[in-house]
């Protein structure tokens, strides 16, 4: 988050864009950089406490919070779709967290929470997107971001475990991650929020645990840790996902005869 913001700061347009802001405005996008910033701690945490597997699959019911979340937030309707494919995911989810073992279940709530947050933070940042530029958005929520995450660090692990430099090996790594996998999506995610659901948004993550599930296999071996019970949850998630498109599909077609 510190890298986005430092890459973002360098551009003069989104200084502009900023300095074009309310107060309040500020203080509301200052406050979703915080949520953010404890959705990607309990994302990161609840790997740590489980695996990755299981981690991008707790992700999916971001979707059933975000149809319960964005219509209270931003004065939308409450569409009866989102609530049945919200529930459809959670006998996957149950699934999933019957096929995994006692020692990883904690990782689950904590990615439970991890898509809570995620719900949330598209949520409200659906609601004030139109108010500016995705790019000036992005750096005042990345920059609390990480004075909030480097608060909480120093505080449980000091200042020399928080601030430690990485190795040159590492650095690419974070610089990579830092541009390529979130600076861009984020941005893209923003200018989408212009014209589709936090909803719609959230259903799309649902993808994400279909590759990093296959990455994780081959990678890190985690099959060996899963029964299929979880594999079946899975499958019953990514079937929800793909349904969504498909209902979208079918309202456009009754509302066009």
């Amino acid at each position: 988050m510190g890298l986005v913001s430092i890459f973002l700061a360098m551009l003069p347009r989104v200084w502009h864009s900023i300095r074009a802001l309310s107060l309040k405005l500020l203080m509301i996008y200052a406050g979703i950089g915080v949520i953010i910033a404890l959705h990607w701690l309990c994302f990161y945490g609840a790997i740590k406490l489980s695996n990755v597997s299981v981690a991008v699959s707790c992700l999916s019911l971001g979707s059933f919070f975000a149809a319960v979340i964005e219509p209270a937030l931003t004065g939308r309707k409450h569409v009866r779709r989102e609530f049945f494919l919200g529930i459809l995911a959670i006998p996957g989810v149950l699934l999933l967290v019957d096929g995994v073992p006692l020692n990883m279940r904690v990782g689950i709530l904590v990615g439970v929470a991890s898509a809570f947050l995620s719900a949330l933070f598209s949520a409200l940042n659906k609601r004030y997107i139109h108010s500016a530029d995705a790019e000036a958005v992005t750096l005042i929520e990345m920059c609390i971001g990480t004075v909030s995450l480097s608060l909480i660090a120093t505080i449980f692990f000091g200042i020399q475990e928080t601030f430690k430099i990485p190795s040159l090996i590492d650095l690419l790594w974070l610089l990579s991650l830092a541009i390529v996998f979130t600076l861009l999506p984020f941005i893209i995610s923003l200018r989408a929020l212009r014209h589709t659901s936090a909803f719609s948004t959230q259903m799309a993550l649902n993808l994400e645990p279909v590759y990093a599930i296959c990455i994780a296999a081959l990678w890190f071996k985690e099959y060996r840790e899963l029964d299929l019970r979880f594999y079946l949850g899975a499958s019953i998630i990514f079937f929800v996902v793909a349904l969504q498109p498909i209902l979208q599909a079918w309202d456009r077609k009754a509302e066009f005869l």
